[in-house]
């Protein structure tokens, strides 16, 4: 915990990644402590990968609000009722196990990886006329480079699985963007970078209220804990600067393809430690 250099370079590199596929970085950083801490509970480790997240996205949002590729309406209703679910996930982290809570995220990230990276559909198809009903919200946005973006989503279906993303996030300690950003793109029709951009919005105001949780049940308690927090945000912060930046630069399907490969990867590692 005291080698701060590699930690802020492992934050920076967290920081890349998760902002330019909107995820976050609990995916890389919460096997790593797995792998690195196994000493450490699975509720500490939580609390530190949703405390890195939400340094992640916030950064993260600056930037991608400056690009103008954030949809606020979208983000805001979907952020609203991922709060309940995040206050219980918190809690939920008490009772589990670590070899299940091991297991568990190791499998949810290679069925989200092969799905994202077989599936050909990745960016959001046109407005149709049967999409007329009122749970269906049609929206335009223009972002700063003038590219513009039009899609049409269903909000209901939005909410259920923003409240789902709400207690996966806090238990598994991943920020959610990894269920979230394929599911902006596959079942509500967001364009890639729109999604990717809204997630980190999201995640930011959703990952707050967990830290606030965490803290108040004491995950963070521990001088080592905070200190370890400090040193992978120090890093985090410029990384997620660097993500956005590369999110104008890279295709959505190549970053789609990209978040599969390392889901992929990271849940079989995490499956293998426990054969």
């Amino acid at each position: 915990m005291d080698n701060f250099i590699v930690l802020i370079l492992g934050g920076f590199i967290i920081g890349t990644l998760g902002t330019l596929i909107g995820a976050g970085g609990g995916f890389i950083l919460v096997p790593v402590l797995l792998l690195a801490f196994p000493q450490l509970p699975p509720d500490v480790v939580t609390g530190i990968s949703i405390a890195i997240v939400a340094c992640n996205a916030i950064s993260g949002s600056v930037a991608y609000a400056r690009s103008g590729r954030i949809d606020f309406k979208a983000g805001l209703l979907f952020a609203l009722f991922t709060i309940p679910g995040s206050i219980l996930g918190v809690r939920a982290t008490k009772y589990i196990s670590p070899q299940v809570f091991t297991i568990v995220f190791g499998i949810i990230l290679i069925g989200v990886g092969i799905f994202l990276f077989l599936n050909r559909k990745n960016g959001a198809e046109k407005p149709s006329s049967d999409r007329r009903s009122r749970n269906w919200k049609h929206h335009e946005l223009t972002d700063k480079s003038g590219e513009t973006y039009s899609y049409s989503y269903n909000q209901t279906i939005g909410i259920i699985i923003s409240v789902f993303v709400g207690f996966i996030s806090p238990v598994l300690g991943i920020g959610g963007g990894i269920v979230h950003v394929p599911a902006m793109v596959q079942w509500l029709q967001f364009p890639v970078h729109i999604a990717t951009a809204t997630s980190h919005f999201i995640l930011a105001i959703m990952s707050i209220i967990s830290v606030v949780t965490h803290y108040l049940q004491g995950s963070y308690n521990d001088p080592a804990v905070v200190k370890m927090i400090i040193y992978l945000a120090i890093g985090v912060v410029a990384g997620a600067q660097l993500g956005a930046f590369l999110s104008h630069k890279i295709k959505g399907t190549t970053i789609i393809k990209a978040l599969a490969v390392c889901l992929t990867i990271v849940g079989i590692r995490l499956l293998l430690q426990h054969l």
